[in-house]
């Protein structure tokens, strides 16, 4: 490349005389040119230290260009054409922009504007899971020992209501099936990609994929053994977020979950579909932040006559508290409230003809909408006596969940990380259940509560962080929506009790190894019906061992 025009202009430019009206344009160039060279230096062009070495450079060349100049009594006044003015002020862009490229000043702008507000996020999960069933759970055939061998069982011929293990369904000609004996062994695999961009001061907007199955909202996993065959890549989360003040923000679409909380309400995968709002911060003090959360989220958009909408509202208060440096507290308490998820008997049956009329069914709570443990009850009407059995939710369901956290951090960078919720269900009420089904529950329970006790690195990102815990969960049959809770203790669900231990290590940073042990059994009565034999049982232990990395 020829030698540079930058210095030489900038030298002639110091060194021409002021001499009467030329001063005032000859001052206008060279501060033009100094203003040149700061726009460089602010579009990343050109760096400061080189901006500064090219004046000094020319100051010197200056200096000793007025030296001569005493030396020589000859008075000389040099003319400079507007012309070669823009000619000069052109060259001189050219030749830094050139000198930039080659030399890499520029690399800053090389990188796209829009890259800088996008965030690409991610994770892959390689796990092994054992889930391990002792000799003595009840049988699948005894939940419904009326249909057993009978090809042409009705509704009649099953319980009245039921709260089927897990694995439990129902086939196509209403009999169960499912495994609550033979231990299972699975490799499986979940990976996750998100993108979170912010398009100005005030939206953002989320977008996440996820492997899994449209049929399992609470899980994202995916069993390996599918003969080599690729997998699904689903939408898990696609929203808009506007924050149109520092307190505030609202959020639209398929959100994350907007609830302060443990997993015994909502399993930590489980996305929510709808709106929510956020104040954070209102009234701001050093140590004290307190925090509000409302959100409606639609669970079954409107399908007339077939079924009508069935929605999910929700309010939260709570408070972040910074006892001292080494406490901090949080605590929140929530209201749910679940329209029209409860079931009745449907009346859309046409006796004379023995046939369903439009409709019939929709008070149907779908397996692909439950886990197991919540109180189901025949739904039927009483003038069906050839359909398969169709279950509904026998309870309705009014959650309010206490929820605190503590993080102690006297031994900083160990901490102790203590959570407790409890939950109590005011929409379960045995005499309103009775008049709606039927159904006479004497067992079952409204209430639940998970204490957690963590010792070590609050999250575990690098290399050699650890962290180890132990947990009790006691879920009542219809406290919370089983469909929505835990995932993983006891293969989901409610009517369960039991512990988990588990704990992670970083073996390097963002790459962990984790390990949970599982054990749960149920609290009350699977079915309900005088003839099926007593002491119904399930229980199961679970193995994980995880190998996790982020990105």
């Amino acid at each position: 490349m020829k030698k540079s025009l930058l210095p030489v202009a900038l030298a002639a430019l110091f060194a021409l005389p002021a001499h009467a009206s030329e001063a005032e344009t000859l001052d206008t160039l060279r501060q033009t040119t100094l203003n040149l060279i700061d726009a460089l230096v602010d579009t990343g062009v050109l760096t400061r230290e080189k901006a500064d070495a090219l004046v000094k450079a020319a100051e010197v060349k200056t200096a000793k260009a007025v030296a001569k100049a005493k030396k020589d009594t000859t008075v000389r006044v040099q003319y400079v054409p507007e012309s070669v003015k823009a000619e000069i002020r052109d060259q001189l862009k050219q030749e830094v922009l050139a000198q930039a490229r080659s030399e890499g000043w520029a690399t800053p702008n090389a990188i796209p504007e829009w890259t800088e507000r996008i965030k690409i996020e991610g994770d892959i999960r390689v796990r092994y899971q054992n889930d391990s069933f002792p000799n003595d759970n009840t049988p699948i055939s005894a939940l419904a020992p009326g249909a057993a061998g009978n090809a042409a069982a009705t509704s009649s011929d099953f319980p009245l209501g039921s709260r089927f293990p897990s694995g439990v369904d129902l086939d196509g000609n209403g009999f169960p099936n499912g495994n609550v004996s033979d231990d299972v062994n699975r490799l499986r695999l979940r990976a996750r990609l998100g993108v979170l961009a912010k398009i100005n001061d005030s939206v953002s907007a989320g977008l996440r994929f996820t492997t899994g199955n449209v049929t399992d909202r609470v899980s994202t996993n995916q069993t390996l053994g599918s003969g080599f065959n690729k997998y699904s890549f689903l939408v898990d989360r696609a929203y808009i977020k506007i924050d149109p003040v520092e307190w505030a923000s609202f959020t639209g679409g398929r959100v994350p979950n907007p609830w302060f909380a443990t997993d015994l309400v909502w399993d930590e995968d489980l996305n929510f579909d709808g709106v929510a709002v956020n104040l954070r911060n209102v009234t701001p003090t050093a140590t004290l932040r307190p925090f509000a959360t409302a959100g409606w989220f639609p669970l079954r958009a409107d399908s007339p006559p077939n079924a009508e909408k069935q929605w999910l509202a929700g309010a939260q208060i709570g408070t972040e508290f910074d006892f001292n440096s080494s406490v901090k507290l949080r605590f929140g308490v929530a209201k749910y409230h679940y329209s029209r998820i409860e079931a009745r008997t449907d009346t859309a049956y046409d006796a004379f003809n023995q046939q369903p009329l439009q409709g019939y069914g929709r008070y149907e709570q779908s397996s692909a909408l439950r886990q197991k443990g919540n109180t189901l009850v025949r739904t039927n009407s009483p003038l069906d006596g050839t359909e398969a059995p169709i279950y509904g939710l026998a309870s309705k369901f009014e959650p309010w969940v206490l929820t605190a956290t503590a993080d102690l951090a006297y031994f900083d960078p160990v901490h102790v990380l203590l959570s407790a919720e409890y939950v109590k269900n005011t929409g379960f009420d045995r005499g309103d259940i009775l008049r709606r089904t039927g159904l006479n529950v004497s067992d079952g329970s409204d209430t639940a509560w998970h204490l957690r006790a963590a010792v070590g690195m609050p999250s575990v990102r690098l290399a050699h962080d650890w962290q180890v815990f132990a947990s009790y969960k006691h879920i009542g049959s219809d406290s919370v929506l089983d469909g929505f809770t835990d995932s993983d203790f006891g293969l989901g669900g409610t009517n369960l009790k039991g512990f988990v231990l588990g704990g992670s290590y970083g073996v390097y940073r963002d790459t962990a190894l984790g390990f949970r042990w599982y054990s749960a059994e149920t609290i009350d009565g699977l079915t309900f019906d005088p003839f099926l034999i007593r002491n119904q049982r399930f229980q199961v232990d679970t193995m994980m061992v995880d190998m996790n990395v982020r990105f």
